[in-house]
């Protein structure tokens, strides 16, 4: 049976489709038009006839392909191997980068073209497209007639490369799922052994048992991101493609700790490690995920929260329903928007493997987003994969008013983000109101989660567990899935857990929350007592001697140590992005330190301007001092992303710039008290 590859993109949607999809979905998704796709179709019928499968089309509803199981898995099959002539030019153009890359010595167009199935003329437009990016990542694609083709460069550009098509072709359930899925495409597969998987678990558990406790301070994504450059790195050595000496450090200047994780790394893969790799590999150990070590704040989080609220403001408007009243909505669309932004900025690839299904069952909702962000983020082009993530978050927010009482206690890990977990978890809680969600985990926390904290694990990807210790859905929950899980529940879970579930019922639930209650509302209480405003002349002062006459007035109150440090981590912190709060007078300054003893919030008005850096010091009277010891509690980190957010409100503006102390406390306690209700209430919502 030969199919082409425009052929074997639609056998492959339809395949991922339980339910109907239509002609125009499917043409949107493989860039052709409804005319072609009717006619492809026509030519694919009697091929997948003899193979037992029919197409069903129903009017107004869509295509949807039937087959004995057997059957399915035969033409699952041949959707992943396909022919040689099959790849997209996207998918062709990666297989020509992998080749260029894994290959010291120069190739020749010939050969390319023959193991592609295309001509000559196609490889070479091909290479015309890719050298911008090529050279855009320090390396050279050399191109010589009687030579051949080649990329050379450094050895850890080329790593460099490598690990950034990990991150624009693969996604976790890709690289960490315990089995191939099996929609995964040939180009996908050759990908994860380019990249080395099957050294990526015995890495990982390398990184764990070093137990530093910087890789706990790591987001999932920073972890992900040093796990696959370590394994990259493996590969290559292993391949025996070494970083030049030049370019790593001497060994003796090691540490004793990275000594003691680079022999467990080279024990664990039966692995010499040289000097230069030995380098190499502590360097990327060190510096993952340094330039927010110190922030108490996200690098971006006030431009993340203007965007999200500008959002969430033209989505009240347009459909008339309270978003903003959602903090979980708001919290959710925050840590996304940040990452979201980035990749939009750098020009990754986003791919949303959802997003067929999404436009289909939320159309309506997909469209009042779109329109929403043209309207809220004008001048930035966002794809409708990142649109297909914003649905999941507000129809989160939309059906999160149906609270209902759980008995069995669930954990999520979902690797397409917040929104899709979030909406995973409200669609259980709608068709399993038994179900108690008491975490969102990542891929790697949930093999290591104590068995007694939880009786079922439910991920959207295959995971390197056990696989009796979860059950795998999709994030908008099938009604054949939610049936599964019901007897998974009813069958296993419930008559394995029963004995757990009796010892819940003494009250230790409670008292917990009870506890963390108090902690909010002493924290709250604690920083509204503490503001203070302070007076500052800074004629003839650098930006150094403001700051350290600030930290210098509050060091006895915060119980600071060394406010020298504690001033240098602020202007390191300036280097990275503008401090001014957008339409202000105003320039925020937030840092977390060893040094700092409590969390401080505290207000310096000047005399003249702040003698910024950069050309946005002018004006700039106030500064706002927001500080915190390096070992912050989750609600005291809360509290004061919490007061950050109100530096976007106009009234605290200009309290903050011609208010006194006793009106800006008064309006921090009426805005923090409405943010305690909130927690309060989801945690009694949580003991339901």
């Amino acid at each position: 049976m030969q199919v082409s590859g425009r052929q074997r993109q639609i056998v492959e949607l339809l395949l991922r489709r339980k339910d109907e999809i239509t002609a125009a979905e499917i043409a949107k998704d493989i860039k052709v038009s409804v005319r072609t796709v009717h006619r492809e179709l026509s030519e694919l019928e009697p091929m997948l006839a003899a193979y037992g499968a029919v197409l069903h089309k129903r009017s107004g509803k869509g295509i949807r392909l039937e087959a004995p199981p057997n059957k399915l898995e035969e033409l699952r099959q041949l959707a992943i191997t396909g022919g040689a002539a099959d790849y997209s030019s996207e998918e062709r153009k990666l297989l020509i980068l992998m080749t260029l890359l894994e290959e010291s010595e120069p190739l020749k167009l010939y050969a390319i073209a023959h193991n592609l199935g295309v001509a000559v003329p196609t490889v070479s437009h091909d290479l015309d497209e890719l050298e911008s990016w090529i050279a855009g990542r320090g390396l050279k694609l050399v191109r010589r007639r009687g030579y051949g083709v080649q990329i050379t460069g450094p050895e850890q550009r080329v790593r460099s490369a490598i690990c950034e098509l990990a991150g624009n072709y693969l996604d976790d359930s890709d690289l960490f799922g315990s089995k191939p899925a099996q929609n995964q495409s040939l180009v996908t597969a050759k990908l994860l052994g380019f990249v080395g998987k099957q050294h990526l678990m015995t890495v990982e558990e390398a990184l764990w048992q070093a137990e530093d406790k910087r890789l706990n301070e790591l987001s999932e994504s920073e972890y992900t991101e040093l796990l696959i450059r370590i394994t990259v790195a493996v590969h290559r050595m292993r391949q025996g493609k070494l970083m030049e000496a030049e370019d790593g450090c001497k060994a003796e200047s090691l540490s004793e700790e990275e000594r003691r994780w680079l022999s467990s790394l080279s024990d664990a893969l039966l692995l010499e490690l040289p000097e230069a790799e030995a380098c190499h590999l502590a360097q990327l150990y060190e510096r993952a995920g340094v330039s927010d070590h110190h922030l108490l704040l996200a690098k971006n989080e006030l431009s993340s929260r203007e965007q999200a609220g500008r959002l969430i403001s033209h989505m009240e408007q347009q459909l008339q329903a309270p978003f903003g009243m959602d903090r979980s909505l708001r919290e959710g669309l925050l840590s996304h928007m940040d990452s979201a932004m980035e990749r939009l900025r750098a020009g990754a690839i986003i791919r949303n493997p959802l997003l067929a299904q999404i436009k289909k069952d939320y159309e309506q909702l997909f469209d009042s987003i779109r329109r929403a962000v043209n309207d809220s983020m004008a001048g930035i082009d966002v794809p409708d994969e990142e649109i297909g993530f914003l649905v999941m978050h507000f129809g989160a927010s939309m059906e999160r008013l149906k609270q209902l009482g759980r008995s069995v206690r669930a954990i999520i890990v979902c690797t397409s983000g917040i929104g899709s977990s979030k909406m995973l978890a409200v669609r259980l809680r709608k068709e399993l109101p038994q179900i108690e969600i008491v975490g969102h985990v990542s891929w790697f926390e949930a093999s290591r989660i104590p068995e007694e904290s939880y009786d079922l694990i439910i991920s959207t990807v295959d995971l390197p567990i056990e696989p009796d210790r979860y059950i795998k859905l999709s994030p908008l929950l099938t009604k054949d899935e939610a049936e599964t899980l019901r007897s998974y529940i009813r069958d296993v879970t419930l008559q394995e857990n029963r004995s757990r579930h009796a010892a819940k019922s003494d009250g230790t639930a409670a008292l917990e929350q009870l506890y963390r209650l108090q902690k909010y509302l002493n924290e709250i209480v604690r920083l509204i007592d503490q503001f203070e405003i302070y007076e500052l002349d800074p004629s003839g002062c650098s930006l150094r001697d403001i700051l350290r006459r600030s930290c210098g007035a509050i060091a006895d109150r915060d119980g600071m140590r060394n406010f020298e440090a504690v001033v240098q981590l602020l202007i390191e912190r300036q280097k990275l992005s503008t401090q001014v709060i957008p339409d202000t007078r105003i320039a925020l300054f937030h840092t977390r330190s060893e040094y700092i003893a409590r969390p401080s919030f505290t207000l310096f008005r000047l005399s003249d301007d702040l003698p910024l850096e950069d050309d946005s010091s002018a004006g700039v009277r106030h500064l706002l001092l927001m500080l915190g010891p390096q070992d912050l509690s989750r609600e005291s980190l809360e509290v004061l992303s919490e007061i950050s957010s109100f530096l976007l409100n106009e009234k605290m503006a200009l309290l903050l710039e011609t208010g006194t102390r006793q009106a800006i406390q008064q309006f921090l306690s009426q805005e923090l008290a409405a943010f305690f209700i909130n927690i309060n209430t989801d945690m009694r919502r949580d003991l339901l």
